[in-house]
């Protein structure tokens, strides 16, 4: 499958966005902090999940630490009940847009419907199981697209076309094995995921489609013809690659898992949270997230390898964003303001390698060097000369 079509330049030049992941998880808002993605071994990793929004999976995974908080918090509630309780009331779609946009974001990509199956829209076939129907009772795609935009930044869209534990009732995820084993094929589902995801187009037009975890293997043949109409409905939207099969405008890595795929030479975006969950972890502490300093390291480390860091928030059920993911995210836009020309609308520069030289990056008119700071713990410095002619 190929498409003739260069990478728009606006992704190539946007450099930072913001994910967000937010859902009825965010209600128990629980994992254990146990580590990053890659630097944990992975079986273990499904078991004792740091990630707050596998909590509809970890739970299912008999005698799992999240098992036993689930009996003990909720004894025998169904999971949905987590959805009528998510009330998002203190959602101010207009607050989160200025905040990423003053923090220097170009772009910001919001889950629609996680591994759980619910629908952040009344998305097609999904009955009440969506935040129209149910929890919020509100559009919160809709809400926060136009909110987003009217803040001048571009709006994605994530969806989880290769898991619904909702829609399905394989056994759960404990083994990274199962990631291929336990997921839904058939042409049922495919028929429902490719419905809910040209939907969101039609509604939406989002600039980025991210899908999640492959693709229903049933709906492959027919995946050129989603991406066409995608592309005719948006000239200048792009798609990842983890739809597994063959064909993306740019590459992924998360965590400290595939952080070598910038060495193909193809477009890319690092994915992380600013702590060790996408969603929000109420067993987190401050030492569990990077420090501002920390995420302008990583920023730049991204950066000057030629892609795009999209760094996740993860705000509570009621909407507001916790501080300890506040602090550091305002750190960033600090020193964007002053290092944004060295970040933005660049591409890497082979610079010469010596001690302290993080890396270097150029636009038309200057090449900038990003340095080590000269205290510890501190900010990465930038300097910048004319770009040779």
């Amino acid at each position: 499958m190929t498409f003739d079509r260069d990478i728009p330049g606006w992704f190539l030049d946007a450099k930072f966005g913001i994910f967000v992941h937010w859902g009825a998880y965010s209600v128990p808002a629980w994992a254990l902090p146990i580590g990053e993605l890659g630097a944990v071994d992975h079986d273990e990793f499904m078991v004792t999940s740091p990630y707050a929004e596998w909590y509809a999976n970890t739970t299912r995974i008999p005698g799992s630490p999240a098992a036993l908080h689930r009996a003990e918090t909720y004894g025998d509630e169904p999971y949905d009940s987590l959805l009528d309780a998510w009330r998002a009331e203190r959602f101010d779609p207009s607050g989160w847009a200025s905040l990423f946009a003053g923090v220097g974001a170009r772009y910001v990509v919001l889950v629609t419907k996680h591994h759980d199956g619910i629908c952040l829209w009344d998305a097609p076939d999904s009955g009440t199981y969506n935040t129209v129907a149910r929890g919020p009772r509100r559009d919160l795609v809709g809400d926060l697209a136009g909110a987003v935009r009217g803040a001048g930044l571009r709006f994605g869209t994530y969806y989880s076309g290769g898991l619904d534990w909702h829609m399905t009732d394989l056994p759960p995820i404990s083994r990274a094995a199962h990631l291929d084993s336990h997921r839904p094929v058939d042409a049922g589902y495919a028929a429902y995921a490719r419905r809910q995801l040209e939907d969101l187009v039609e509604r939406y037009r989002p600039d980025v489609l991210w899908n999640d975890i492959n693709w229903p293997d049933a709906g492959k043949p027919d995946l050129p013809d989603v991406f066409r109409r995608y592309y005719d409905a948006v000239p200048e939207g792009v798609v990842n690659d983890r739809w597994e099969a063959g064909w993306a405008d740019f590459l992924t890595s998360e965590y400290s898992a595939l952080t070598d795929r910038e060495a193909t030479g193809r477009p890319w975006e690092h994915i992380r949270g600013i702590g060790l969950s996408f969603g929000y972890n109420a067993t987190e502490t401050t030492e569990h997230h990077l420090t501002g300093p920390q995420l302008a390291h990583r920023l730049v480390d991204v950066v000057t390898r030629g892609g795009n860091l999209l760094l996740n928030v993860g705000p509570r059920a009621d909407g507001t964003i916790p501080e300890e993911q506040l602090r550091p995210l305002l750190g960033l836009g600090d020193w964007l303001a002053t290092h944004g020309d060295a970040i933005f609308g660049t591409r890497p520069w082979a610079g010469p390698a010596a001690p302290g030289v993080l890396g270097w990056t150029a636009d038309d008119a200057h090449v900038y060097v990003h340095l080590a700071p000269d205290e510890p713990d501190g900010f990465p410095r930038v300097e910048r000369s004319p770009r040779p002619s």
